[in-house]
């Protein structure tokens, strides 16, 4: 995805000769070059009819560098702005792969093309997965020393996810939300797996499936308008589901004795408390978010404070419990009570940046009140100097010492002097006191957790644990219970049987299976077989010495051959050198 972007991006305001490579295609210098005429002359300037077969016939021959310089003369047009002189646009050559690339075919590449340096302007990306000074490793010094080196870095996969935790998460835009718990599982998965941002999308989207196919109620999981038309319509079993959700019922027993007997009798009265409900869930959400950026913007300035290192995380902080009863938040509040005026008059003027955006009047009206608050930080500057307190200096008298002077009274009445002391605060620090603790409120006012808001569950999905059994893939758990119980998959009523029971009605691997359970380390090929046969054969009627019974005889050998061999491609058993009769078990524990 980083490359297709890259060659969009270049094809648009660079160049439309941008060439993308993989290794694999590329075996041979030949193979490399043949390459890069395919896709220059498919999809370079439009061609007539007759240099299309020019085209043809140079690809089902062998090609050439020089074939190159005479497509790329052909295709230049005059620049009537620069005296018709001709324009030439860069030919950009892009190996995504580039440790993987043959080393030969690279640099006679390289060597070829710095013989048409004059002639053609090529400019090679080489995707390095390492380090940048893997060329110098792979490419001799004969070959780098033909290549203006510079480095430029892609974003980091950390970047990419903060990016689209942005977008998709921390907004308001869009009504469907995640829990704590979810994001954590998507999270996890992420850091711990696969660092993969395409993935962390798809849980998004299979966390967004789950909720609008679990949760009836996610009806109202839409645009504000469209959800209140929708909340007058709710049918009478959607009403009841709505009173049985745990958030309508807390808010419930806030409410007055008369509305609360309104609330659990009238499906009208319910349709319109859920409007109002709705509204405010909306509006908590407009709040929500720029408040807690512009707390994560105050936080980020203090060093290793873990509310400062993800606004993700401080995000999850939220969501799961009360933030200011929190020691971590405590501490940043008492570390932000040290900063000096530069720093939070640009902390100050960063969160007015974020709060400009958010469209409703209590935004507004802190934005207000922030801008106010740098204004009268700045008009400290013009303060005269006697303003600011001087250091309190703490004596003792001489009837005090001449009375006592042991150690002990002396550090008793030092603590009393102490006590007493009264410090006059500067300007700066009254009003640095006055911002933090406004700040202070519009976090307890605004950042409260999602869970406590009345008809969350309409629009958070909290099904961390069938997500992360979705997400995390246990291929061995679910082939334990596909043999194990495989009534489970194919829903046939003959397969259910008590626990420990082999039934003859299944599988034959599943048979084996459960067979192979009850041995040891080193499994008997021929008590096993004995085994399978009495088991499959339970539910037959046939007599000992018919034909009818050797034809079976012989087709349950066949079929044992195949389960074992199939047992042994799922990774259960093994063959063993120790007895060649036996096979050697490879797992313990069920599922």
């Amino acid at each position: 995805m980083t490359f297709r972007s890259l060659c969009n991006l270049l094809q648009e305001s660079v160049t439309p000769f941008v060439v993308s490579l993989h290794a694999k295609e590329c075996p041979a210098v030949k193979f490399l070059i043949q390459r890069v005429l395919e896709q220059l002359m498919g999809r370079g300037m439009a061609l007539d009819k007759e240099q299309e077969d020019d085209t043809a016939l140079h690809l089902n021959t062998q090609c050439s560098i020089s074939d190159l310089c005479q497509w790329y003369n052909s295709v230049k047009k005059p620049d009537l702005k620069n005296n018709g002189l001709y324009w030439s646009l860069p030919i950009v050559v892009i190996f995504k792969d580039f440790e993987a690339f043959n080393l030969e075919a690279l640099q006679d590449f390289i060597l070829i093309c710095s013989q048409y340096a004059q002639e053609l302007p090529l400019i090679f990306i080489f995707g390095i997965a390492t380090s940048p000074i893997t060329i110098q490793h792979r490419l001799p010094h004969s070959v780098s020393s033909l290549l203006c080196i510079e480095v430029f870095h892609s974003l980091s996969c950390t970047r990419h996810l903060a990016c689209v935790f942005d977008k998709l998460i921390l907004t308001s835009q869009f009504p469907f939300k995640l829990s704590s718990r979810v994001i954590q599982v998507l999270i996890g998965i992420f850091l711990y797996h696969d660092f993969s941002v395409q993935s962390f999308v798809k849980g998004l989207q299979l966390s967004m499936l789950e909720h609008f196919n679990s949760q009836p109620l996610s009806v109202l999981c839409c645009k504000k308008q469209e959800a209140l038309l929708r909340a007058k319509t709710l049918s009478q079993k959607n009403v009841e589901r709505i009173r049985h959700l745990p958030s309508f019922m807390r808010y419930v027993e806030t409410q007055e004795p008369q509305d609360q007997v309104l609330l659990l009798t009238s499906d009208e009265h319910v349709k319109e408390v859920c409007q109002k409900l709705l509204k405010n869930l909306h509006k908590y959400h407009k709040n929500y978010y720029p408040i807690l950026q512009c707390l994560y913007s105050l936080t980020s300035l203090l060093p290793k404070c873990p509310l400062g290192k993800h606004i993700r995380e401080l995000h999850v902080t939220c969501n799961e419990k009360n933030v200011w009863e929190m020691e971590e938040y405590h501490s940043a509040m008492q570390l932000l009570r040290i900063l000096a005026k530069d720093e939070l008059v640009a902390a100050l003027r960063e969160c007015a940046e974020i709060l400009k955006s958010a469209d409703t009047k209590k935004m507004q009206n802190v934005l207000k009140q922030v801008d106010e608050f740098v204004v009268r930080l700045e008009e400290l500057e013009n303060l005269p100097t006697e303003d600011l307190p001087g250091d309190d200096v703490i004596t003792f008298s001489g009837k005090d010492i001449q009375r006592r002077t042991d150690l002990h009274y002396l550090q008793k009445a030092l603590l009393e002097k102490e006590s007493r002391k009264t410090r006059k605060m500067s300007p700066f620090e009254i009003l640095r006191n006055q911002v933090l603790q406004y700040i202070d409120e519009l976090v307890r006012e605004f950042l409260t957790p999602a869970e406590l808001q009345p008809l969350s569950e309409v629009c958070y999905y909290s099904s961390s644990g069938v997500l992360r059994q979705r997400l995390n893939a246990a291929p061995r758990t679910s082939i334990q219970a596909a043999l194990s119980h495989p009534f489970h998959y194919l829903q046939n009523e003959a397969l259910k049987t008590n626990a420990g029971m082999v039934s003859s009605a299944a599988p034959d691997l599943c048979i084996i299976y459960k067979l192979h359970l009850e041995c040891g380390r080193l499994i008997n090929l021929y008590d096993w077989l004995e085994a399978f046969v009495t088991v499959s054969s339970a539910a037959e009627d046939k007599e000992a010495n018919s034909d009818e019974y050797d034809k079976l005889e012989n087709l349950k050998n066949a079929c044992f051959i195949q389960a074992v061999s199939e047992m042994e491609f799922l990774g259960f058993v093994k063959s063993t050198k120790q007895k060649t009769d036996h096979v050697a078990r490879l797992t313990w524990g069920g599922c």
